[in-house]
């Protein structure tokens, strides 16, 4: 109970804080456009947050994709439930359609190979790589691409631990981010 009033306590103060970046510096659609995601792709939004990436995502799947929201938290799900709403995504429209996920440990709860991508923005740093990587790999397809933005973490850090993994080998590494594909 402590341990979950305590994240819930940190995810509002982070809540707060990107509240504050979105509002002064609004850059979160832009660097959506530039992960290559396509209409009608499967896209997983992993530790998704308060959902301010998940709503882009379902903008660019579009009706004939969807977007599996993930994370630990409820609070989380609720919060990106909520933005959902605001902004009208729901399985009609332009938009594509969102499932939110409570992940129990690292199982998210999605069908094997699923994703043709699977997006991990500024969450790195809060999970142990090798299972996180596992579950991963279990829920792409095999084509399917891994999106890291670490934030938290050097890039070297970042990529020793997926190398290390022996699961999947880079395809590009951006200024914003790392792409990676299954091996």
């Amino acid at each position: 109970m402590l341990h979950e009033k305590l994240y819930n306590t940190a995810f509002g103060l982070m809540r707060g804080f990107m509240g504050f970046i979105d509002h002064v510096h609004p850059y979160v659609p832009q660097r959506a456009d530039s992960f290559g995601i396509k209409p009608g792709m499967t896209v997983v939004d992993y530790g998704c947050g308060p959902g301010r990436y998940t709503v882009e995502f379902s903008r660019l799947v579009g009706a004939g994709g969807k977007v599996f929201a993930v994370d630990l938290l409820e609070v989380a799900l609720q919060d990106t439930e909520a933005r959902l709403k605001e902004h009208g995504i729901d399985s009609s429209g332009g938009f594509g359609p969102v499932e939110l996920k409570l992940a129990q440990g690292y199982d998210s709860g999605i069908p094997g190979e699923t994703a043709d991508m699977v997006c991990a923005i500024d969450m790195f740093h809060h999970v142990d790589p090798l299972p996180f990587l596992r579950e991963v790999s279990r829920i792409i397809k095999a084509d399917g691409t891994l999106l890291i933005s670490g934030g938290h973490q050097t890039r070297g850090i970042i990529k020793k631990h997926i190398v290390t993994s022996g699961l999947w080998e880079i395809v590009e590494d951006t200024k914003q981010f790392l792409k990676y594909k299954k091996k």
